[in-house]
């Protein structure tokens, strides 16, 4: 009773301690109840909402705080859409996405304006924008297919991509009609709406990434990184609301333009993901949820006759553009339903369009009675109609991303056709620790989770001191790997050789990568050099990576590779390459390869199975690399294959490569790979397109470790 009187818990709650507690509960408890039986958690969060809400036992009012809370989900929605889509994807499969986007808009605003006009009897302007409601559609079920690891899959890509023009043109019907209904078409009209709009969109793509390569540059600061990506979504949103669309179009945007500089490995990304789907996506779905009012469909056939038209509508409309693009583009029967599922939830666009249509009054009745644009059935209806679309996307979202989800694990995990992938960090100075485990995360196979491993070798008299310094940089590199959701091992050692220490534990943990941060300030020292040529190199079943990196890895626009002649031919060449196009795929940067001819026809024949932006320059002589090297840009980087003396194509003006970087390069990253000249027998299988020239195979592996 003292608790009762404490809290004075009438219906609604108001105390906002109370309050937060009862939806953090909720979301909490939803997953673990509703997993058991097989129903997707976002469903389960949005009839919470509606038990909850005030149509349900009133237990919480829909005030500012939840639509506060609950609109920064939708546009976090939104935003990891654009964020997380592949832009080498989204490139190459463009007309599939304005395909899919044309059919999506299409079929069902055929259907709903037929079902308005002739059915409902709605005028022509308000039979229009009642259309215009289910040809938009609200990508719920996207945080459950990303959780399943399939965002990348072509159905996926494609549905994004649509998704972007359906609910832009969407809500331009709105915007027109809304101006039509109040007189304000015209000439003006038009002019102003499609200038305000190609600015914001300007804005936001090519000054956004501006201000983000900036800030990232000049701010370390995680939690400050993490306030910056808020701040962006929101003046996209308020950009684009300013435009004259809505604010959901400003924070899609928002994801692409920020897309490059938050790559989908790195502990930011991981950071942005964590929180919407912890807090702020929860949020919306259960401020969705306290909309619905079950009563309404039980005293009104007007409100049941307009909502069995917009399910019909909206539900048939996405079902029909779905199997029209799985026929189109020859997607298999799974991806077809994924289409579906993905497209077929009715909330965002269609809930504001409703909103702002009921809001609209055109006249009055004799009475006084105002009428509106859409009336309380539409209003009703579209209830009913989020209900349920929610349901059908979630169910069917969940089945056919977990069947695409097995089948890509049956291709790449069965049997044997990983490669054994274990990279070490030998890592020695705090300022590099940091930069060498993001380039770690970004090389390594997104399907191996446990392969990465920090050394520090102490050789200072095991005085503790050295100890303590072992193990702060040991904690450093685990916390950096840990941000980003990767496990890392952390290995002391004790050595009166740096070199030896390490060696020993390439060969105790069948290391394949060895990352070597450089110093900025000192770049390849004497000293360095002379224990890379006489000690690391000595390794001849593991890769070398040499990392220099003068900014964040998240900043880099390019990425130049230098080839020299006849690197196709050594045993751990396509084990480097994968190294490379990890980076490029990761992060979102863009490639030029400057190589030899008979090398670039290599690359173009399986670079397809890569999905990256690339781009192929004949480089005849080794003398030209390097005049290419020298003129680096900002934000752009080098990567250069390098050789040993005795491997075939090793040259020896690589030995001047140290003094060039030194002289020219203090400002950008470079990464030299001397990729390993031998396969150890027990750890691998030797793969060399010089030995067999089988190009398909080579691309068959390639797109297998790449999954």
């Amino acid at each position: 009773m003292l608790l009762l009187s404490i809290h004075n818990l009438s219906l609604p709650i108001e105390d906002p301690v109370l309050k937060f507690l009862l939806v953090l509960i909720i979301i909490l408890a939803a997953p673990l109840l509703l997993n058991k039986i097989k129903v997707p958690h976002l469903l389960g969060l949005i009839i919470a909402g509606a038990i909850i809400g005030p149509n349900g036992f009133n237990v919480l009012s829909r005030d500012s705080s939840i639509v506060v809370t609950g609109t920064t989900g939708l546009l976090y929605i939104m935003f990891l859409a654009g964020l997380e889509i592949d832009m080498g994807d989204f490139k190459k499969n463009k007309w599939k996405s304005l395909t899919f986007g044309i059919y999506t808009f299409t079929v069902p605003f055929v259907l709903g304006f037929l079902g308005g006009y002739y059915l409902l009897h709605f005028s022509l302007l308000t039979a229009i924008l009642f259309a215009s409601l289910f040809s938009s559609h609200t990508l719920i079920a996207y945080p459950l297919v990303s959780k399943l690891g399939i965002a990348k899959n072509t159905a996926v890509n494609i549905t994004v991509g649509g998704t972007m023009i359906t609910d832009v043109l969407a809500l331009l019907v709105l915007a027109i009609i809304v101006g039509m209904s109040q007189g304000e078409v015209g000439t003006a009209f038009w002019v102003k709406l499609s200038v305000s709009f190609i600015i914001f969109a300007l804005i936001v793509l090519l000054i956004f990434p501006i201000i983000g390569r900036w800030f990232f540059k000049k701010v370390d600061d995680k939690i400050s990184q993490y306030i910056f990506v808020l701040v962006m979504i929101y003046l996209a949103a308020l950009l684009a609301e300013l435009a004259g669309v809505e604010a959901i179009i400003g924070a899609f945007f928002a994801g692409l333009a920020l897309n490059r500089l938050i790559p989908h490995t790195s502990s930011l990304m991981n950071r942005v993901e964590f929180v919407g789907n912890a807090i702020f996506i929860p949020f919306f779905l259960i401020s969705v949820g306290m909309l619905i009012d079950f009563k309404v469909f039980f005293s009104s056939w007007e409100t049941l006759e307009a909502a069995a038209i917009m399910l019909i509508a909206s539900i048939g409309g996405k079902y029909l553009s779905a199997v029209a693009t799985q026929k189109t583009f020859r997607l298999t029967k799974e991806e077809g339903k994924l289409i579906f599922g993905l497209s077929s939830a009715s909330a965002a666009a269609t809930l504001a369009s409703v909103m702002v249509g009921y809001n609209i009054i055109i006249s009055e009745t004799e009475t006084g009675e105002p009428v509106r644009l859409l009336n309380e059935h539409v209003l009703n209806g579209s209830i009913l109609l989020i209900l349920v679309s929610c349901t059908i996307s979630s169910f069917i979202s969940m089945a056919s991303a977990q069947k695409i989800a097995e089948s890509d694990n049956e291709d790449t995990v069965s049997g044997n056709n990983h490669e054994e992938e274990n990279i070490l960090l030998a890592i020695n100075h705090e300022e590099t620790v940091e930069r060498m485990v993001n380039l770690g995360i970004l090389i390594k196979a997104h399907s191996n989770t446990e392969d990465l491993y920090a050394l520090n070798v102490i050789n200072e008299d095991k005085n503790e001191s050295s100890v303590k310094n072992a193990e702060k940089l040991l904690h450093q590199a685990t916390d950096a790997a840990s941000a980003a959701d990767v496990k890392l091992q952390a290995l002391k050692r004790y050595d009166n050789d740096v070199v030896n220490g390490i060696n020993n534990v390439i060969k105790e943990q069948k290391i394949t990568d060895l990352i070597i941060g450089l110093e900025d300030s000192k770049g390849f020292s004497p000293s360095f050099v002379y224990n890379l040529y006489n000690g690391y190199l000595q390794n001849d079943d593991v890769n070398i990576l040499v990392y220099h990196a003068a900014q964040p890895i998240s900043t880099i626009k390019k990425y130049a590779v230098m080839i020299p002649a006849n690197s196709h031919k050594e045993a751990g060449f396509f084990h480097a390459l994968l190294r490379v196009w990890n980076i490029a795929r990761n992060s979102g940067a863009t490639i030029t390869f400057y190589a030899p001819e008979n090398i670039l026809d290599i690359l173009q024949k399986i670079i397809k199975k890569a999905n990256i932006e690339a781009e192929f320059i004949i480089m005849n002589t080794w003398k030209d690399g390097e005049k290419t090297a020298s003129k680096l840009g900002e934000d752009e980087a080098l990567i250069v294959l390098m050789a040993k003396q005795g491997m075939q194509s090793y040259i020896p003006q690589m030995r001047l490569m140290p003094e060039l970087l030194n002289r020219n390069l203090k400002n950008n990253n470079y990464l030299l790979i001397f990729p390993f000249s031998e396969y150890d027998k027990n750890t691998a299988e030797k793969r060399s397109v010089g030995n067999h020239g089988d190009f398909v195979e080579i691309g068959n592996i390639i797109k297998k470790i790449f999954k």
